[in-house]
């Protein structure tokens, strides 16, 4: 126990169980209100983070308003007593490298930030601080200012009136963003078919029609309702307190208990829902019939299951689903893929809330499966009741045991926010504290009576099961409340029911179906030789470079885990020279890692994977986890890739799968899919979906065979070996690559290079697309900017600083300002030699109305760095700096790192250095120049190039009220950025004016706001022009530039100068590419021979 630091003795933990590696130091404690703190303190860190998870989520909804616990989390960002401004919240974080976010799960609502722990680069801890030897003041600590602002979220948040319509806004874009998921769209229809009693049942996003519309109706005053959820369930009590930060932890104790405390106290019970379940009898036995959006087939039992919280020690559901959702020999999924059934199974337990479970089995099925789902429905059975006929396994377990054992001694550190929300999401939970680390993944003992238990909930009476199929069976007779999912549901026929119980009973089952062998793969040898070093290398060595082979290896000096990563890249120009040829590599990468499943499966599950694919440049693949195995993983991997067997009926599958990938992929969510049109119009040789999709008909199984050994039979091998391993274990399994591959040379002017297609100066490209998923409303636009050359080191530091400095503004002027849309994105943008700048935007308004927004916030930006102060400069290139230099926090993020640079042929691994350098000496007047050249959209030199991605269907357009009730709040949104005073009565008595019967509403609101400005609050032109042009845009009514648009609506053809833009589409991109240069292709930052070890192979 600490000591009670002056104030009132509290009991305060610190033994707590920790990785064996974990450096930090942890302290619980409860403040005077009952709010429970996890203090961290890190000395090395150079990010310092908080979170706080609060006791309610949507199923504290109220059942006339679903999605007020989501409501309630948007508006609590929105301004509080001490900060009103309401983005001051986010402008603080920004301004020290940080960013935030929050999430509403069912029973909890999560709110974390994470940013610079140290307020400039100077305020670096050194390797040996302490807890004794470190003091940080409240004004040198970033950390302080962020923990204030958050504190009052939860002590005195406003709820502004002008923020409640829009933040309801907000929530309804979010909706509406996943309306065409299925991901969200099944997920909801379970929900409604669930026990209409059990809050599991409610619709938890909201929307404006459930947050606005129907309260309205009842004579509901939202805000009100809004503040009285926050009262009736806002409590410290209820709220877990998690801060990480380099400062000791007496500081941390002594900040936490001056913000936090004042978090009012209503000593509210701890939710529970223990006498209803989620699936009743009235909710088994039932057969649901979905139809999804994407081209899918899948299968799912659903077991009403326990709530297993208390049972964390033994975790008794994970003894289920390993052996449930195994994948190795004699497993359900190994038998029915070998059948041609199923390409995938999932199984698990959830303790969905405290008092009610779920169990579920989903499988995703082939052609075939689907028409044998009540067979492999019966398999499952089989699987269960060879399970349950036997006592619960103590090897089983021990293995359990021993990983997840061996899985927390060793965890590596995470991104500071992962930390603090995952650890206040957890202290939810009633783990013992000692064990608040270690509670949600080690299993400490084999407890045969609760597995026991467990099996009993696995019966042919007490599941329910849903098929999801385009086509099968047809006939969908009712559409889901909140999402439109098609589906039709009924008793499972009693014949088929009798089957199923027969299966379950009978002790006849396939010899297929058996309990697993013993895991070879569970490592045993964790040792790591430890050497301290003075400062870690900050680049790999290259200890081979010959015709045929490049190794680069760099022995752990930082991490000290006993793990390993082995990258390879077979460079060949072959997969991707047509098409037809990408295709064909694709196919092969599936028909590999289909072949291996069921040998790769033990090593999974026990910390050592791999993964093999076909990037642009040949095929690749990578092994990583615990070292001591790494190499036979990797030798059996690359057995299998040489000598593969292309069976029939294993392409069929594969084929199969990657039809549907890429007809599915139209219908992702609109700002997933233009990144890959950008990156097609940005590189000369690429071949997108569709023309890939227009190939793989014909493609055959032998055409698989006859040309994978020619991707193998000549190529250049890169390796990178990191972590655990001696050099001499590196150079022996390089040999044992080339031992098993035997390449021929590859020449190095036969590798081909990376580059990029050149967008020359005064460039305005816009790129049409019509989205091809007729019921999606939203548009998407992602408005680029190129830049130069990524290698330019001087160009390079500019365009990140620039992104720094616009990344809060764009966001709080696009988005909650002007209410565009939810999906808002600015950053760079980088794709082998290209560097730009981007802004992407998903919206139901349309894209050249939305390329118009961006130029205006583009235009008006040069103003903005005029009034910047060479304080908020500064601070913009600390925060910039601080991000390039964080460090890393764990062994993979530095094998990737590294494997980045060899891979995209820079070999710049001093990169961020440099970055840092560059960015360093900018001035406000080196901004401002680059502006005016690359930025400012009258520039003669800037190249612009758009995507513009098109939705086929049009959104409800607002009602008269509605836009009327919009422009108030939007107008006193507006008005407060600009720190203008509102007269609200004199806007709502010109509003009110306006008949609702007019056919032009929005211009004639707009004409009404435009008067009030000019007439009521007699502002100055300029303040009119600015006011009045946001108010016009968050209203839809702003004027879209000629250039972008003339009189019939339809985007000009000309010749681009800067300002009239080329609109291209599909069957012009060829001839358009053609056109423009290449650039040189990227090339290493220095000779190769400098970074050879002494006595390398030459």
């Amino acid at each position: 126990m600490g000591e009670p630091l002056g104030r009132e003795a509290r009991q305060r933990i610190e033994d707590i169980e920790r990785p064996v590696l974990d450096d930090r130091s942890y302290r619980i404690t409860t403040l005077p209100n009952q709010l429970e703190v996890l203090l961290i303190h890190d000395p090395k860190t150079d990010k310092a983070s908080a979170a706080l998870d609060v006791n309610v989520g949507s199923f504290s909804d109220a059942e006339d308003m679903p999605g007020i616990a989501h409501a309630v989390e948007h508006l609590l960002f929105m301004g509080t007593e001490k900060y009103p401004k309401e983005n001051a919240y986010n402008q603080y974080l920004t301004s020290h490298s940080g960013h935030s976010n929050a999430y509403t799960a069912a029973t909890s609502t999560n709110f974390y930030f994470e940013l610079a722990a140290s307020s400039s680069k100077s305020a670096k801890s050194s390797p040996d601080s302490t807890q004794e030897n470190l003091s940080i003041s409240k004004e040198d600590s970033p950390l302080w200012g962020a923990l204030d602002r958050f504190g009052q979220f939860f002590i005195c948040p406003l709820f502004l009136e002008d923020t409640v319509d829009r933040e309801i806004k907000a929530v309804d874009s979010e909706n509406k963003k996943n309306l065409q998921a299925d991901q969200w769209r099944l997920h909801q229809l379970g929900k409604s078919l669930a026990n209409p009693n059990h809050p599991y049942c409610h619709f938890s996003t909201g929307s404006w029609k459930t947050l606005h519309d129907d309260p309205i109706s009842r004579g509901v005053k939202i805000r009100d309702e809004f503040m009285r959820f926050h009262d009736k369930h806002y409590s410290a009590n209820r709220m877990k307190l998690v801060v990480l930060g380099k400062e000791d932890l007496d500081t941390l104790e002594q900040w936490v208990d001056e913000i936090f405390s004042q978090v009012p106290n209503k000593d509210l019970p701890r939710k529970r829902w223990d006498d209803m379940a989620i699936l009743t009898e009235k909710e088994l036995l039932i057969q649901t019939f979905a139809k999804p959006v994407m081209e899918m087939r899948n299968l799912m039992l659903s077991f009403s299951y326990r709530d297993e919280e208390a049972f964390y020690e033994s975790h008794p559901s994970r003894y289920l689903s390993h052996l449930i959702g195994h994948e190795g020999p004699g497993s359900i999924f190994a038998y029915v893929k070998e059948m041609g059934w199923a390409t995938g199974l999932g199984a698990g337990g959830s303790s969905v809330c405290p008092g009610s479970g779920l169990f579920t089995i989903s499988i995703k099925l082939t052609e075939e499966g689907l028409k044998h789902y009540k067979e492999i429905t019966k398999i499952i059975f089989q699987y269960i009741a060879m399970v349950v006929e036997q006592p619960p396994h103590q090897w089983i377990a021990d293995e359990l045991i021993r990983m997840s054992d061996v899985e927390f001694r060793f965890k590596s550190k995470v991104a500071p926010s992962r930390t603090t929300s995952g650890l206040a999401s957890a202290m939810q939970k009633p783990y013992d504290r000692k064990m608040l680390l270690s509670g949600p993944s080690v299993i400490r003992i084999f407890d045969e009576k609760a597995i026991r238990e467990a099996m009993t909930y696995l019966r042919p009476d007490n599941f329910k099961l849903d098929i999801v199929s385009q086509d099968f069976p047809g006939g969908w007779d009712r559409k889901e409340k909140w999402y439109g999912t098609e589906y039709k549901t009924e008793k499972i026929p009693e014949d088929f029911l009798a089957e199923i119980r027969q299966a379950f009973e009978s002790k006849e089952r396939p010899a297929g179906l058996h309990f697993p062998h013993k895991n070879e793969f569970i490592p045993n040898r964790l040792e790591v030789e430890k050497k301290e070093v003075d400062e870690p290398l900050k680049a790999p060595k290259l200890i081979r470079n010959d015709e045929n082979v490049r190794t680069w290896y760099k022995k752990d000096d930082q991490f000290w885990t006993p793990k390993a990563s082995l990258f390879v890249n077979f460079r060949t120009p072959l997969p991707t020279l047509t098409a037809r040829t990408q295709v064909i590599a694709g196919l092969y990468r599936d028909l590999v890692n289909d072949a291996l499943v069921e040998y790769s499966y033990d090593a999974d599950i026990s910390g050592l994977v791999y993964e093999f694919s076909c990037p642009g440049t040949g095929l690749s693949m990578c092994v990583s986890g615990y070292n001591e195995k790494l190499h036979v993983l990797a030798e059996k991997v690359l057995l299998q890739i040489r000598d593969l067997e292309v069976r029939e009926d294993r392409f069929k599958v594969c084929k199969d799968r990657m039809l549907r990938g890429y007809r599915n992929s139209y219908f992702t969510q609109p700002f997933h899919q233009v990144g890959s049109y950008s990156k097609w119009l940005r590189i000369e040789r690429i071949w997108n979906f569709e023309e890939q999709l227009k190939e793989i008909e014909a493609v055959t199984a032998q055409d698989v065979a006859n040309f994978f050994p020619l991707f193998l039979g000549q190529c250049h091998i890169e390796v990178l070996a990191h972590g655990n391993l001696y050099k001499e274990e590196a150079l022996q399994i390089t040999d044992m690559i080339e031992r098993t591959i035997k390449p021929k040379k590859l020449p190095p002017s036969q590798c081909g290079g990376r580059r990029s297609l050149i967008l020359p100066p005064g460039s305005n490209v816009v790129y049409e697309k019509q989205l091809k998923d007729p019921a999606n409303v939203n548009h998407c636009i992602e408005y680029g900017l190129y830049i130069g050359d990524s290698q330019d080191r001087a160009l390079r530091a500019k365009v990140l600083l620039w992104a720094q400095i616009t990344d809060e503004p764009a966001f709080n002027q696009l988005r909650t300002i002007e209410q565009l849309g939810y999906v808002v994105f600015s950053g760079v943008s980088l794709l082998e030699t290209w560097i730009g700048y981007r802004i992407l935007i998903q919206s139901e308004k349309d894209c050249h109305y939305l390329e118009g927004r961006i130029e205006h916030f583009l235009s008006s930006f040069n103003k903005r760095l005029e009034d910047m102060s060479e304080e908020d400069f500064e601070g913009h290139k600390r925060a910039i700096i601080n991000k390039r230099l964080e460090k890393l926090k764990n062994l993979t993020q530095e094998g990737n790192r590294f494997w980045n640079h060899i891979f995209s042929d820079n070999y710049d691994f001093l990169m961020s250095q440099e970055d840092a350098a560059h960015i360093e000496p900018l001035t406000k007047s080196d901004i401002k120049s680059f502006f005016s050249h690359y930025i400012c959209p009258t520039s003669p030199a800037r190249a612009k190039i758009s995507v513009h991605l098109i939705a086929q269907a049009k959104p409800k357009p607002p009602t008269a009220q509605e836009q009327k009730t919009k422009c108030i709040t939007m107008l006193a949104t507006i008005l407060k950025a600009e720190n203008i005073k509102p007269d609200m009565q004199k806007l709502q008595t010109r509003i009110q004016d306006i008949s609702n019967e007019e056919q032009n509403i929005g211009e004639q609101i707009a004409e009404k706001i435009l008067l009030h400005l000019n007439e009521d609050l007699k502002l100055e032109k300029e303040q009119v022009e600015k006011v009045n042009d946001e108010a016009r845009a968050a209203l839809g009514v702003a004027e879209t530039p000629d250039a972008l648009v003339n009189g019939d609506g339809k985007a000009v053809h000309g010749i681009g100068n800067g300002t009239t833009p080329v609109v291209i589409r599909d069957e012009d991109v060829g001839g358009w590419k053609a056109g423009l240069q290449v650039s040189k292709a990227m090339r290493p930052v220095k000779d190769l021979e400098e970074f050879l070890e002494a006595g390398a192979k030459l």
